[in-house]
């Protein structure tokens, strides 16, 4: 099966080592949210997985967060690079929640909302494609987990990226037509 504009049917990027989705995603915002917290490696983990991590202990403070929409908010742009190839560029935002618990949730979700404002924080973002848009409020939502009530802290964060994937579209380089001026 043929994957370029020489033939019809569908085509699917062309270049391996497109933007960041699934657990590779969830490694550099893990990796922010500790680095912007000092949480350790074990008091951050990512919602909704399989297998679900044992929920740490009540009296400690943790973090779990999910990327919840990454909607696109406008068209892509198509840029033919050479003869051979295009891409497609597009700007997404990614939705992450994150739910700050236990004794010091309070404090950690502040401290890393404060920190999304800190420079040096946004361009360490920066390095992994990754910038922030938006940060919104935190809201007091205590859980019920085994029976004992924790802590529970949420903040929504929107970050913004640019992905680029790369498609085997061929430039027209000579037309297979012929003009005519009607003489």
């Amino acid at each position: 099966m043929s994957n370029d504009s020489t033939t019809r049917g569908y085509l699917t990027p062309s270049a391996a080592g497109g933007p960041a989705y699934d657990e590779a995603l969830e490694r550099e915002i893990s990796r922010w949210i500790r680095g912007v917290t000092g949480l350790p490696a074990k008091a951050v983990f990512p919602r909704w997985t399989d297998p679900q991590p044992p929920i740490p202990k009540n009296g400690i403070t943790w973090c779990a967060f999910g990327i919840t929409t990454v909607p696109l908010p406008g068209m892509s742009a198509n840029i033919q690079v050479d003869e051979n190839t295009s891409e497609q560029w597009a700007w997404e935002s990614v939705t992450v929640i994150l739910c700050f618990y236990g004794p010091q949730g309070a404090s950690t979700a502040t401290t890393f909302r404060a920190g999304l404002f800190v420079e040096q924080n946004n361009t360490e973002l920066n390095r992994v494609g990754l910038s922030l848009s938006d940060a919104g409020t935190i809201y007091n939502l205590p859980e019920l987990i085994n029976k004992q009530w924790v802590r529970r802290y949420d903040l929504t964060v929107t970050l913004t990226r640019k992905t680029i994937r790369t498609y085997n579209i061929k430039s027209i380089v000579e037309p297979n037509v012929t003009i005519s001026t009607g003489d």
